[in-house]
């Protein structure tokens, strides 16, 4: 198993262009890109994938996951 996480603090808008970047990829492409330390890594994503969106809040402040798997 291989994963890459990154964990970033931007605006609001930013994590609006970022959402919109990946989802226009998913789009028109069979493929997401990832780069990570100077390496480049390509994942094929087929046709139809599973998506999971959960929601959550509290005293710590909110949170909101989407999840793409197949």
């Amino acid at each position: 198993m291989f994963e890459i996480e990154t964990k970033d603090r931007m605006t609001r808008e930013q994590a609006a262009a970022l959402l919109h970047e990946l989802a226009d990829h998913l789009a028109r492409h069979n493929d997401v890109e990832f780069s990570r330390g100077g390496t480049a890594f390509k994942v094929r994503v087929p046709d139809e994938v599973d998506v999971k969106v959960e929601f959550e809040t509290g005293g710590d402040g909110s949170e909101l996951e989407v999840e793409l798997s197949w």
